[in-house]
C-alpha cells in the first residue's frame, strides 16, 4: 500500500530559502525605486530652483506669475514661505545662516517679506473693520482697502490669491484666520466662532436681495417663523448683520456683502 510522502526537512529548507530571495529581491527594489525617485524630485528642485533664479523679478512683480510660481512649489510640495529645502555647501553644511530657505536667499526675501507684510495688514485690517462686519469680509473688500495703504511698498500688484496665500501663512495664529465660501463670493473670517448651517444659508440668501427679511425665510426656506427669527438675531449679536426697521418688516443687511457690492458697481 502506498504511502503519500510528507515533505522532509530537505523540502523545507529550500521553501524557506525561496521566500528569502524573494524579500531580499523585493527590498531590492524598493530602495532602487526610492533612490530613482529621490533623484528625480532632487532634478525638479534644481530646475525649479535655476526658474527662480531665472524669473526672479517676475515673481516679484508680476501676481499672475507668482500665483504660477506658487504652485509648481506646491506640486513640488515646497513651500517657499517656510521651505526647509537649502542648498549645500562643499563640505556638507547647509548654506545660509540662521537656516534661512533658499527661495528666501535666491530672491532676496522679497517674496517672504511680502507675504509676511501683507499678513499683517490683513490682521490689521481685520481688526479696525471688526465692528463693522463682526469679523467677516469679503476678499474683494479687504483687497481694495490694501490696495490704498502704502506699507507694503514698491509696485506689487495684491491678488486674490496673494491674500489667500497670506491669510494661509497666519495659521500659527491659530484658528482665528480662515477664508470661507458663502455662495459665489469669498470671505476672510477672523474670529473664532464657526457659522452654522442656518447662518451661512441666511449668508447666501443676502446675496440675492442684499437683504433678508424673517417672513422672506419663512417663505424661500420654509422655516418655521422662531427658526427664521432666532437665526438673524445670532447673526446680529455677532454684527454680522445690520437691521433697517424704517420699512414695514424688519431687514437684516449683511455689511460684508454690503461693502462688496458698493464697490463694484
Amino acid at each position: 500500500m502506498d504511502r503519500r510522502r510528507t515533505p522532509g526537512l530537505s523540502s523545507l529548507s529550500s521553501r524557506g530559502l525561496q521566500n528569502h530571495h524573494y524579500t531580499s529581491h523585493g527590498a531590492t527594489l524598493r530602495t532602487r525605486n526610492a533612490d530613482s525617485l529621490s533623484t528625480q524630485l532632487s532634478v525638479f528642485q534644481s530646475l525649479l530652483h535655476n526658474f527662480a533664479v531665472t524669473h526672479s523679478k517676475d515673481i516679484r512683480a508680476n501676481p499672475a506669475f507668482r500665483a504660477e510660481f506658487a504652485r509648481m512649489c506646491s506640486a513640488l510640495n515646497i513651500d517657499f514661505l517656510a521651505s526647509s529645502y537649502h542648498r549645500d555647501n562643499k563640505d556638507g553644511k547647509p548654506s545660509g545662516a540662521g537656516g534661512e530657505s533658499i527661495w528666501a536667499q535666491l530672491l532676496g526675501g522679497s517674496v517672504n517679506d511680502f507675504y509676511f507684510n501683507l499678513g499683517v495688514l490683513i490682521v490689521e485690517e481685520c481688526r479696525v473693520t471688526r465692528s463693522e462686519n463682526g469679523g467677516l469680509i469679503s476678499v474683494s473688500d479687504l483687497k481694495a482697502r490694501i490696495s490704498k495703504s502704502q506699507r507694503i511698498g514698491g509696485s506689487m500688484e495684491v491678488s486674490d490669491d496673494d491674500i489667500k496665500r497670506a491669510v494661509d501663512s497666519l495659521a500659527p495664529l491659530g484658528s482665528c484666520f480662515s477664508i470661507m465660501k458663502i455662495g459665489h463670493r469669498s470671505l476672510i473670517r477672523s474670529v473664532p466662532k464657526e457659522l452654522n448651517t442656518d447662518q451661512s444659508t441666511v449668508l447666501e440668501a443676502i446675496q440675492v436681495l442684499g437683504y433678508v427679511t424673517v417672513s422672506m425665510l419663512q417663505l424661500n426656506l420654509n422655516w418655521e417663523r422662531p427658526r427664521a427669527h432666532a437665526v438673524v438675531e445670532d447673526l446680529m449679536a455677532d454684527s454680522l448683520v445690520w437691521v433697517d426697521t424704517q420699512a414695514g418688516e424688519n431687514e437684516y443687511w449683511s455689511p460684508a456683502f454690503l461693502t462688496a457690492a458698493g464697490m463694484s458697481s
